[in-house]
């Protein structure tokens, strides 16, 4: 194969440090190899990956197309947007300037921004670094996310601008909720305390002392080789351009680009203590405690999980065109990061690492394959199944032939027989679960989520709501008086009716979303917790309202052009 197939063993590149004895066996590079070739088809976008264990690279590696139309492959030398990733970085670079004594974690955003409207203003730097500001996230203005906006370049007041108008989502300290915008203000702070640019300061704190010579701002794309192409997915396998975004946009919440290996060493020399001192350090890496008593597994631009039971570290990044995910098992000193350079169409970042991080330590997720089943002898297990702990429902039914399950408060999910009372999702999924009898005689739900070790038990309760199995055929005709243009305050909506007449429905640059007739004008869409429902004034189809989460988006039909 070309270079982007080439096994890149330990002798590729040494990241210095001491470490214990490596343990990943010397098959693990042709298996991750052949994880990727797998995943990452040669003709189409890619990823790029790499390893570590004990700071040495077990492996590094690409597949798929760093540019479609050149022709050019992905390896690990081929650069990023690190999307989220970046948010690491900023607070790193922050947090040095607090062990300095240049400012406080619980000095407040009106010391940095002048004007700031309460109660934002009074939101503080660590409830930005832990995203429990309250302030809005602009990435979820309703209308926000569409090119005109993301495509033009912004000043920091300029950004802030767009969001520090917009209620409070609650008060600061009160709750967590992931928020781009508190780390806009992040690079605001860092701006204000080291007049400069929060880029310049993350490159000359962080990148240049430790030779991360690909770690920049990414305003410099058109000027940094090996830059991949960002690619969306479409109908039929086929990738376009993604959308386009200044990287004024993303700022210290994602505007950062690099390479795995470079990631790899700034991984390495963060856990190792050579970038923030130790009490900062370990603030960092801890869960966000909540004034329920309950935490968040969230520091400081680091997140808090596990790989098949072994506790882990980490944080991935999505931007247009781009998918990122990374993770650092401490107690192995093993770090795992994918690299993709599309943000649909194409197996995602997360789900690729994890499986190499698993089989890293020896412990993979199963592998399933589809059998077939008897209906009559599955109808006991249908039902709605309570989940331990809580209201928290997942019904599992079959429709049409098909089986799925849904989580209440969630979309409803494809699922596949797997013999022997298990069920997968598929193969762009870890999820799995066993049904097996209480000793009641009652069916329960042994759910593993992300194909963690320990299940998720949940208790058979009764039958599934006939509206959840349900479908309604509606003729092709009434599903032609659906399709137009609709004007919404969050983006434009199209819909459209399929050629094997499934009508879809696509909001702003989202991809279009399937939609099942529940009757003649109501529809759920599929794969989302939603509901599509078609007004009629005078005869004709007026509008519609999309229902989520307990609220509504209306949207007025547009007028057919005329000639």
């Amino acid at each position: 194969m070309v270079s982007a197939r080439l096994l890149k063993v330990a002798a590729a590149s040494a990241l210095a440090m001491s470490a214990p004895a490596i343990a990943v066996d010397e098959g693990f590079a042709a298996r991750a190899q052949a994880l990727i070739d797998k995943a990452y088809p040669d003709a189409g976008p890619g990823a790029a990956v790499i390893v570590t264990e004990g700071g040495k690279v077990v492996f590094a590696g690409g597949s798929g197309k760093a540019d479609i139309a050149a022709g050019t492959d992905i390896t690990p030398e081929t650069v990023f947007r690190l999307g989220s990733i970046t948010k690491q970085f900023a607070a790193a670079a922050l947090l040095q300037l607090v062990a300095e004594g240049m400012l406080s974690l619980d000095d407040k955003v009106s010391q940095f921004v002048p004007g700031y409207p309460e109660p934002g203003a009074s939101a503080t730097v660590r409830q930005l670094l832990n995203h429990t500001s309250g302030i809005q996230s602009y990435t979820g203005i309703p209308g926000w996310m569409v090119e005109a906006k993301t495509n033009r370049p912004y000043t920091t007041a300029e950004l802030i601008a767009e969001f520090r108008d917009q209620p409070a989502a609650f008060q600061p300290g009160e709750k967590w909720d992931y928020n781009n915008s508190g780390y806009v203000l992040v690079g605001a702070v860092i701006e204000a305390v080291a007049d400069k640019p929060w880029h310049e300061v993350v490159r000359e704190r962080l990148a240049s002392p430790l030779g991360l010579a690909t770690i920049r701002y990414g305003g410099e794309e058109s000027r940094t080789p090996g830059f991949a192409v960002g690619y969306t997915g479409g109908e039929g396998g086929k990738f376009t351009p993604a959308q386009k975004i200044h990287m004024s946009v993303p700022h210290a919440a994602g505007a950062l680009i690099g390479t795995v290996g470079d990631l790899a060493r700034w991984t390495q020399a963060l856990h190792a203590g050579k970038v923030v001192p130790a009490p900062l350090y370990a603030e960092m890496i801890a869960p966000t405690a909540l004034p329920d008593g309950k935490s968040e597994p969230y520091g400081y631009g680091i997140g808090q999980g596990d790989v098949r039971g072994v506790k882990a570290i980490g944080h991935g990044g999505g931007i247009f065109g781009f998918s990122t995910d990374s993770v650092y098992l401490k107690e192995r000193d093993l770090f795992v990061a994918v690299f993709t350079n599309a943000d649909s169409g194409i197996a995602s970042a997360g789900l690729t690492m994890n499986r190499l991080a698993a089989e890293a330590i020896g412990k993979p997720y199963p592998a399933f394959t589809e059998t077939p089943f008897e209906a009559a002898t599955l109808e006991p297990a249908l039902g709605l199944y309570r989940i331990d702990g809580g209201d928290t429902t997942r019904a599992f039914f079959l429709r049409e032939g098909q089986l799925y399950t849904q989580r209440s408060g969630a979309s409803e999910s494809r699922v596949y027989h797997a013999g022997d009372n298990r069920f997968f999702y598929g193969p762009d999924s870890l999820n799995w679960f066993e049904l097996v009898r209480e000793p009641s005689g009652t069916y329960a739900m042994m759910m593993h989520q992300n194909g963690a070790e320990k299940a998720e038990r949940a208790v058979w309760t009764g039958p599934v709501p006939v509206a959840a199995t349900a479908s309604f055929a509606v003729p092709r005709d009434v599903l032609d008086t659906y399709v137009g243009n609709y004007t919404s305050a969050f983006a434009p909506i199209v819909v459209a009716v399929r050629d094997d007449a499934v009508l879809t429905l696509k909001l702003g640059g989202q991809q279009p979303v399937p939609l099942r007739a529940t009757g003649e004008r109501e529809f759920a869409a599929v794969g989302v917790d939603a509901r599509v429902v078609f007004e009629q004034g005078d005869g004709k189809v007026s509008g519609l309202v999309i229902h989520q989460g307990g609220g509504q988006l209306p949207a007025t039909r547009d007028a057919p052009p005329t000639d």
